[in-house]
């Protein structure tokens, strides 16, 4: 009875409901008849015509539908590359945006890096113009950033800048002293790192490995003057013409805020190099940022960005390597100077490549060829030298005729000096393919040679064919000391087999550094050069210069009415030709276990101009490269018997 009971008020309830939505239902039908009606009559409210049909609606659904469709398919690429790039996905990513800023400052001036920094530069930056300028070069011609590609760069940016700020804010447990170091100079301690920084391998290979370095020191340039350099390519590569041989804005995604250059973020290509023609470029395509974080202190950012997407596995003359977030902080002293900490944190893939000679420079745990020491250091020491530049120092007499050098006249010399550096250190980049790789491997010489012709659009070369040979090698005594016999001018005529052994006279030399090796010089030497007739009316100009980590001795013949152009403090001076030679000194990058100061690496280099027709015969050719090859490998004989090491191989 019960059950029974039951299902009747179960059917009751049941027909109740099934009324009520009835009554509902055709509640509902009646108001969406009334709307339909309604809209046969309705306008636009924009244009006040008719409605969209049935048809058009459709259509605009179908191509909203495909419109979504196509940005979720870009959302999962791009949170893909960001996994790629970051090792986060945006989602994990998410952060404050730290492009721009409220603080604001006056632009300053640059009266010290002016003097050795040209001002052609590829991007102008007082247009206005911003992320689509493209620069004309081989690199870049490609089509201009899609937003979405923006959107991944800013992203890249954001996060690599928030992952420097975080290593330069600590040392212990992230950072450790480097073995074998002197203080201040730190390593990162990878289990740390990778715990706070899990990110995505870069370089899939066996022979991937991790360079970091952390060094800090004073700069005697204020923070503008370092930001304004940095953001400029043309600029930077001047600052570090040891270091950088190439750098190129391709796109500026962001100019920053007027005067502190605050948000500014770019796209750069840039070659480093070491100074020696066995050891392989590192080419990056990297993501650089500024952002000032209080006034007074900013931070750069560079991380790499695969922007070609070239692979150059078979390139022998360009090493593989991705940058992970690197860069400096720059911190305003009262002074006038700056105190910069620099952070240099590279995946590379060259031990394969690496030459024996500079396994443990390049390879060990120092990290002196590439890491932030190094940086610190050239910057220290070009900042110094343009302070030298801008001096007012009494005039400094010469033995030319008698007379005296002018401020004007000493700043036109340093410039000449300063191009002819920069020139130099350009010659050294032989790694790849020669023009005669058969010397090398038929004299087992190691002397690496090219041929070039240089023509007016070459400023500061003579015009005709160049033929430029390096070889690098090594000496058991101290940088230091092999310095002290190449620079000084009363031991040239042990080593330079061209001053046909005939004294060398130093005609004027004045400081461009604190260090009394750091020297611009003129001397006068009876210079027998290969292929061009003797003249007496040749001088030399010669620059030395050393620091912590290295030295070089770089000089160039220079005939006289060009010499007392540049005395005279013309503005053409930079524009006279110069055809260097030369040599770079650095430590072996072994530790010093006897305490006498470890040996040295030691790299010759030298550039013989041909008086030949525009385009000599192959004979010809190779009568000049067996010259300077006959040429340099004398010196090097000439410079191991006079430091009593002449039994090495």
């Amino acid at each position: 009875i019960n059950n029974k009971h039951f299902l009747v008020v179960q059917a009751q309830t049941d027909r109740a409901d099934n009324s009520a939505l009835r009554n509902e239902n055709e509640r509902i039908y009646c108001e969406n008849m009334a709307i339909r009606e309604a809209l046969k009559n309705v306008i636009c409210p924009s244009c006040g015509g008719p409605p969209f049909g049935e048809e058009a609606r459709e259509q605009s659904l179908q191509i909203l539908q495909l419109e979504n469709a196509h940005l979720k398919d870009e959302h999962d690429k791009v949170s893909k590359i960001l996994s790629k790039y970051i090792g986060r996905s945006p989602i994990e990513a998410s952060m404050p945006s730290i492009i721009g800023s409220t603080v604001d400052m006056q632009p300053p001036t640059f009266p010290a890096s002016d003097i050795f920094v040209g001002h052609e530069h590829e991007i102008d930056q007082n247009s206005g113009t911003t992320s689509d300028h493209i620069i004309g070069n081989p690199y870049t011609m490609m089509k201009p950033l899609l937003e979405m590609e923006k959107a991944v760069m800013a992203q890249t940016v954001a996060n690599a800048t928030d992952e420097l700020i975080r290593l330069l804010g600590v040392n212990e447990p992230l950072w450790v002293t480097s073995n074998n170091s002197s203080e201040g100079k730190y390593v990162i301690h990878r289990d740390s790192y990778e715990k706070i920084f899990p990110r995505y391998c870069h370089l899939k290979i066996p022979h991937a490995r991790i360079e970091s370095s952390k060094y800090s020191g004073i700069v005697s340039m204020n923070g503008l003057q370092l930001v304004d350099i940095f953001l400029d390519a043309d600029k930077y590569a001047n600052i570090f013409p040891t270091i950088v041989s190439k750098a190129k804005r391709i796109h500026v995604l962001d100019d920053g805020m007027s005067g502190t250059r605050n948000g500014c973020y770019l796209l750069m290509h840039m070659e480093m190099h070491i100074l020696s023609p066995l050891v392989p470029l590192r080419e990056f395509y990297i993501l650089r940022h500024c952002q000032q974080l209080e006034l007074g202190l900013w931070v750069l950012v560079d991380v790499s960005y695969d922007w070609a997407k070239l692979e150059k596995e078979d390139d022998p003359s360009t090493s593989r390597a991705w940058k992970l977030p690197s860069g400096c902080m720059i911190q305003d002293l009262a002074n006038g100077c700056s105190n910069v900490t620099w952070i240099e944190h590279v995946e590379v893939d060259d031990k394969s490549q690496t030459h024996r000679l500079y396994r443990d420079l390049i390879c060990g745990n120092s990290s002196c060829a590439y890491g932030a020491e190094r940086w610190i250091v050239t910057l220290q020491r070009m900042s110094e030298k343009f302070g030298f530049a801008i001096m007012d120092t009494p005039p400094t007499y010469h033995d030319l005729g008698g007379g005296t050098i002018s401020s004007e006249g000493r700043k036109s010399l340093m410039k000449i000096s300063h191009v002819m550096v920069k020139s130099f250190s350009g010659i050294l980049s032989m790694s790849g393919k020669m023009d005669f790789p058969q010397l090398s491997e038929v004299n087992n010489s190691g002397v690496r040679v090219s041929v070039r012709m240089a023509t007016a659009s070459d400023p500061g070369q003579p015009n005709g064919t160049i033929v430029s040979a390096a070889t690098s090698l090594w000496i058991p005594l101290p940088p230091e000391a092999v310095f002290n016999f190449l620079s000084d001018v009363k031991m040239r005529i042990q080593w330079d087999v061209l001053c046909h052994t005939v004294p060398v006279q130093e005609i004027a030399s004045f400081s461009n550094g604190v260090h009394p090796g750091n020297l611009v010089s003129i001397l006068r030497c009876y210079w027998e050069q290969p292929f061009v007739q003797n003249d007496n009316n040749i001088m030399m100009i010669q620059e030395s210069c050393i620091d912590s980590l290295g030295s070089m001795v770089i000089y160039a013949p220079i005939d006289i009415p060009s010499l007392n152009q540049a005395i005279s403090g013309g503005d053409s001076s930079c524009r006279i030709p110069i055809l260097p030679s030369g040599f770079i000194i650095s430590g072996d990058g072994r530790p010093d276990t006897t305490g006498g100061g470890g040996g040295s690496l030691l790299t010759v280099a030298f550039q013989i101009l041909i008086s030949s027709p525009k385009s000599p015969d192959d004979h010809f050719n190779m009568e000049a490269v067996a010259t300077v090859h006959t040429l340099i490998s004398s010196t090097v004989q000439r410079i191991k018997a006079s430091l009593n090491c002449s039994d090495l191989v």
